[in-house]
């Protein structure tokens, strides 16, 4: 996996519609800047992200790319009336059934398979079984590693937006990677402690998402949302100090956000949810861009305050 990877739910509708061509304007932007991991999920406006996924990646050579989607959502068709009520913007053409089941696990990923167009998944993740851990734990998991066995998968993982059941995850069975959304950040560290010196210890590795914690590190100016809210005084207090001390480093917030999780031997990658062109080669300029060592023991201060 590369060290940066595209996250799809823009691709999706995410919030905002998409024309094709923008969508796909976006996934060869990051294939011409060096990215080749890619992650999407049925969830992500109802299929829609997958679908243009691959169209965009198909006539690629297929040994040159990590491609990773989710299941524990299946989609079931609806009469089509009316929009997705889930954050993306799309007609609401089926509606999401929370499914971990062994056959759930299988018959989403040959659907996806089938939206994608594409014949083979790298890396299959359980996409957020917080209230289904019994299911996911006892089938779901099972289901892909007999998968993996079998060589029709190449790794098996989870995917969440909390570390503690990823600890869970890693210490109970084997998954190979696990996808850490919005909780080793610049702002957020709550994972440090426990999670990744298990997966260091158990030999999972992880995947970091969610590094601008939603939005307000993605610039230097304080805009956006923490945790796809609006963010308290405090924690804008706590952003502006932050921004101070990159700018004594001749850096920028989203710089450093990009840059962080990666100085921990236990993250391999950073997907990064990135919805045009311009967005990708912005970003990707950014994380190529080198960053003062001293700049991390100055932050490291504000995170001990």
């Amino acid at each position: 996996m590369t060290r940066y990877g595209l996250g799809c739910a823009p691709i999706g509708n995410l919030f905002t519609a998409l024309t094709d061509e923008t969508a796909r304007a976006a996934v060869d932007a990051a294939w011409e800047t060096g990215i080749r991991l890619y992650d999407t999920a049925p969830h992500y406006g109802l299929g829609l992200s997958e679908r243009r996924l691959g169209e965009a990646l198909r006539h690629r050579p297929r040994s040159e790319f990590t491609l990773s989607t989710k299941v524990g959502r299946l989609l079931a068709p609806t009469d089509g009336t009316g929009r997705d009520d889930q954050g993306f913007d799309v007609p609401a053409t089926h509606t999401r059934v929370w499914d971990f089941s062994a056959d759930g696990v299988r018959r989403s990923l040959t659907e996806s398979l089938e939206r994608l167009g594409l014949d083979s998944i790298d890396i299959a993740l359980i996409h957020d079984p917080d209230h289904h851990w019994k299911e996911a734990v006892g089938e779901a998991f099972p289901a892909l590693a007999e998968l993996r066995a079998q060589g029709v998968i190449k790794s098996v993982g989870v995917g969440m937006n909390q570390w503690p059941m990823l600890a869970d995850f890693v210490r109970e069975t084997d998954v190979d990677t696990i996808m850490l959304a919005g909780r080793y950040t610049l702002l957020d560290q709550s994972a440090a402690a426990e999670l990744l010196p298990l997966c260091l210890e158990r030999g999972v590795s992880v995947v970091a998402a969610g590094v601008f914690n939603s939005g307000i590190l993605a610039t230097h100016d304080l805009k956006g949302t923490y945790n796809y809210v609006p963010a308290s005084p405090e924690l804008l207090d706590r952003v502006r100090r932050l921004a101070r001390i990159c700018e004594k480093h001749g850096v920028t917030l989203p710089q450093a956000a990009l840059a962080f999780p990666l100085r921990h031997p236990a993250v391999s990658s950073v997907v990064l949810g990135m919805r045009s062109a311009d967005e990708v080669r912005q970003n990707m300029a950014l994380a190529a861009s080198s960053i003062p060592e001293a700049l991390w023991d100055d932050l490291a201060e504000v995170e001990h305050d």
